[in-house]
């Protein structure tokens, strides 16, 4: 147990050298945060309500970014560089490098989170009560999880480039279809109804809804476990059929 600690431990510490992160995770969604509600006007007759829903959506489109890019294009960078190689001659189990790859991540979007509604609160002077902060932080925590079993299967690529190219494409297209940018409502109708079945849109939901007073509703809850399956389920199995090859 001592050991996948420190594993966790030293995945954090590299997280937050690493200017990547800083630069996707944090800066770009404040930047997004501030032209969406200051400068851009959405039309929302209850600014104050834009304001709370927006930072949801910014929240989680940070996380959903750092689950996807930054674990998935670290985890290519250490294979092409030999590490996870050099780690298979260490006693530290292959099954720790994975668990402390997501934990890690994990305890990293703890920290995006706090400063990003931080933010909100100062920019826009966005307020709720404290169970409503602490139920949407915890949503947004807990849906991250098919973004970094996601993260994990774009891990499973060859080439950084080819990782980067390809998760930065699905990290904004997800983000789009998922209305992460605009409300939903404002969508042409296509992009809504591919949108209704990507896990970006549920992800986002359920934060919005708690912000309405309400809670996620059982599909956000099915939709995002799914994926999961899916996601994990394929990293999985291309893993082993590279380990065969």
């Amino acid at each position: 147990m001592s050991m996948l600690l420190r594993e966790c431990k030293v995945e954090v510490i590299r997280i937050f050298r690493n200017p990547y992160f800083i630069f996707w995770s944090l800066l770009m969604p404040i930047v997004f945060y501030v032209i969406f509600t200051k400068v851009v006007n959405q039309g929302m007759e209850n600014q104050a309500e834009w304001n709370a829903y927006f930072l949801m959506s910014i929240a989680a489109f940070s996380v959903m970014g750092s689950s996807i890019m930054t674990l998935g294009i670290r985890m290519v960078q250490e294979k092409s560089e030999g590490w996870t190689i050099l780690l298979r001659v260490t006693p530290l189990p292959a099954s720790y490098y994975f668990i402390a790859k997501m934990v890690g991540q994990s305890a990293v979007h703890i920290f995006s989170i706090c400063i990003i509604f931080l933010s909100g609160f100062l920019i826009n002077g966005v307020t709720m009560p404290i169970g409503e902060w602490i139920l949407c932080g915890g949503w947004i925590l807990l849906g991250s999880a098919p973004f970094l079993a996601m993260g994990l299967l774009v891990g499973t690529m060859k080439k950084v480039d080819t990782a980067s190219g390809v998760s930065n494409i699905f990290y904004l297209l997800l983000a789009i279809t998922g209305g992460l940018w605009m409300p939903m409502e404002i969508l042409p109708k296509l992009v809504q109804t591919i949108g209704m079945w990507l896990p970006a849109f549920h992800y986002g939901n359920g934060a919005w809804s708690i912000v309405r007073g309400d809670f996620p509703e059982v599909k956000n809850v099915l939709i995002l476990v799914m994926y999961l399956l899916l996601f994990m389920v394929i990293s999985v199995y291309s893993r082993r059929k590279q380990e065969v090859v």
